[in-house]
Parts: C-alpha cells; structure tokens; sequence
C-alpha cells in the first residue's frame, strides 16, 4: 500500500537532510523520461503519441523477434531498401550496435497508410526502460527512447508461514523485495531458520514502466522480528558509502554472511554423531548441508584466500578458503568451481566460488559447509561473526536524528 503522499514526502525530507551530504534530489536519482503513450491536443483535434511519433498517422504492426532472425529480413517485409537499412545503421553506429539486438524482444513497426503501407518507423524494444527508434522518413538513423519510469514510495508488512518468499508473494510484493532484504540482513538473519510468526515491515522506493512493476530502487527502513528479537535496518551515510544499520549504531553487515547461497533448505546439520547416507555408519558431520539444485551459485561468505580447489576423495570437487588467523570455511561436493578460482586466489565476501553439485560421496545435488575456528570445526549457524565499524562518534548525532525518523515511520503501521 502507498503512504499519503504528503506525510511521505515531508518525513522523506526529513530523512535525507540528515542522513545524506548530497542534495535532496537524490531521492529520485535519475530523470524520467517522456511517457511511451501521450496526447496532445492540435486544434480541434488530438494527436497520440507513441514513442515520440505522432501514431495516428501510421497502421501499427506488432512483432517479436524470432531466433536467427534478422534485422533486415523484417524491413524489407515493409518496403525498407537494404541501402536505406544499412544507411541508417552506419549513421547511429555509436548510438546502437544493431547486432545486439535478441531474439524474443519485441518491435513495432509503423507503416503508412497509403498503398504501398512502407514503414515509417521500426522501433525495437531493447529492454522494459530503452527503445530504439529507426527512422526511415525524411532521415535514416536510430535514436534512443527511454520509457518514463515511475517511482512510489510504499509500505509492506507479513509474517512468516513458511517462508520469507511465501509470505511477500501472499501480500502481493515484489519478489526483488526478497533480495533486498535478504542482503540487508544475510549477516544478522539466519533465514534458513525463520520459524513461524516471525514478521518483518519495510519502507521501500517502487519503480513501474507502463504500470507494470519493474523492482525496487531503494529501501528506505526495516524491522525483522524473529525468535522474539527486533533488529531494525536503517539507512545512514558514512564516508561516503551507504550502509545499514541497527538501533544501536552497529553495522548490519558482518565479517561473515549466515549462508554461503540463497533460496535453499538445510538438509542436515551439525553432528558429533550422524549416520552417514552412503557408507551406512554413524560419524561426525562437521557441516551443514543445504539441499539446492545442481548449478546454484555458492558464494565465500567472507574475505579471505583459496587455500584448496580440487577433487578431494569422498569431499569431490572442494574449496578451502582462510579468511584470517581464527577463521576458515570449505564448500564440499560442488559439480564445478567459480571462474578463476584457484589456490592462492583473494576472493572477496560475496565472490561466487563455485556451484552445488553432487561429487564425491553424495546421494543428491547438496553443498556441505564447514567452519572452523581456530583449526577446529564449529557448527556455522552458531558462530557470532564479528561486526564491521559501527557508526563513528562524529556522526552518532546526524544517526540518530535519521533513526527517529525510520523508527517513527516504521511505527506507523
């Protein structure tokens, strides 16, 4: 649901002023652009406009792409001569290279309306904001035409059934909603874990093209309840860089992320004593599985350099990764690892280093993860990673005056 426009702008405001060192126009951060559909009166009469052409005047024809399909070969459908067609293309070479046009994005062509029907206008939709423009009237070039992007601010609230992803599919938000949170939150919110009754609200900045949703631009605030502790999210400048954090000051984002891939389940856990699946024996799983589907990206959950990558026995395809003198992390029975890994590579929190698979001794396409402490295996979804800067004593006042605000919106409903 959208906030009253007038309480969400004055309290917007509000918050930007004290939160950021550059202008408050960067609560919209870029212009919008004419609407694809308008009309404009001349006269006595009206004129529609589409894509910056005046509509009314041309037979609309509608199309996608086919694969193999080329540029030429649907022109020349509308009477386009191939110089005309190879004319315009030398002319807007550095506006669009017509080679990166995909099959199964669709085009509009506009065709006169006299006997010959030749095409006027062919305007391919290279992605929902951009399209290009082929003029075959009085000049031969292509231009850019970007669709007006609309931005609302909203609110949205649930509680957990069974997932976080079911429960914002069920109150009608935006599946992006879902990565956003879950990135603001990877270090603090086992999602793994959420049990049922845990809820969450967000304040979010929604983007729609042709009143079709396109994403979310911006989280503007958030509080997720689980296990009966709040942790808020709130958005704050500091040297330069804008980053999350909680009620007290101290950084949402950890030294380590609470899981190395998302959207999964955790199949097994930790275990002094686990009958093993394939081997048929009882012995320590000093791990975590997470079932998910063979190819899902595993990410290293936080900074630090490859010690192993190989086939490691009954372990298959492995990955070692030392993040410092306590801590260090492997990633078991992927089916491949990430582009450029290797022993003796850097790899930064988030890299993705390889892919769940199903080498080595496994019944089915699983990552198991493992960390260790000092040498020692310790159960992941307990370890307390260490939090990055807090927000520094020069800055705790511009902090709290942006905390009031979110608190109070989020207070709201």
């Amino acid at each position: 649901m959208p906030f009253r426009p007038k309480t969400v702008i004055s309290i917007l405001l509000i918050l930007f002023l004290f939160s950021c060192k550059e202008s408050v126009n960067d609560i919209i951060p870029f212009q919008q652009s004419p609407p694809a559909d308008t009309t404009a009166l001349h006269g006595t009469g009206q004129t529609t406009f589409m894509y910056g052409i005046p509509s009314d005047s041309f037979d609309l024809v509608n199309g996608m792409i086919k694969r193999n399909e080329m540029l030429s070969t649907i022109l020349l459908r509308y009477g386009i001569k191939m110089e005309e067609i190879e004319m315009a293309v030398r002319n807007s070479a550095s506006v669009f290279d017509v080679r990166k046009i995909r099959s199964g994005n669709n085009y509009t062509v506009f065709c006169r309306k006299d006997s010959i029907a030749r095409a006027g206008y062919f305007v391919y939709e290279h992605d929902p904001t951009t399209c290009y423009v082929f003029s075959f009237s009085d000049s031969l070039n292509i231009t850019p035409f970007r669709k007006e992007v609309k931005k609302v601010i909203r609110y949205a609230s649930g509680t957990i059934e069974t997932s976080l992803w079911d429960a914002m599919v069920l109150n009608g938000m935006h599946p992006v909603l879902v990565t956003g949170l879950s990135e603001i939150y990877a270090w603090s919110i086992d999602f793994f874990g959420l049990q049922k009754g845990d809820s969450f609200k967000v304040i979010y900045e929604e983007m729609s093209i042709d009143d079709k949703p396109l994403g979310v631009a911006r989280i503007y605030g958030a509080a997720f309840t689980s296990y009966g502790t709040t942790i808020h999210a709130i958005p704050f400048i500091q040297d330069s860089s804008e980053s999350y954090f909680d009620s007290q000051g101290n950084s949402l984002r950890k030294a380590f992320l609470k899981a190395p891939l998302q959207y999964s389940r955790v199949s097994s856990r930790f275990s002094a004593s686990r009958l093993h699946p394939i081997l048929r024996i009882r012995r320590p799983h000093h791990g975590v599985d997470y079932a998910a589907p063979v190819g899902t990206p595993v990410h290293a959950v936080g900074d630090g350099r490859v010690t192993q990558a190989s086939y490691d026995s009954g372990s298959g395809r492995m990955v070692r990764i030392v993040h410092n003198s306590v801590y260090s992390t492997a990633y078991l029975h992927l089916s491949r690892f990430g582009a450029g890994i290797a022993p003796g590579v850097y790899v930064k929190q988030g890299d993705v280093i390889g892919y769940v698979g199903s080498s080595g001794l496994s019944t089915g396409p699983h990552l198991d993860f493992r960390f260790y402490m000092n040498g020692t295996p310790v159960d992941p979804l307990k370890v307390e990673a260490p939090p990055v800067e807090p927000v520094s004593p020069a800055n705790l006042a511009a902090f709290e005056k942006t905390k009031t605000v979110v608190l109070s919106l989020l207070n709201t409903f």
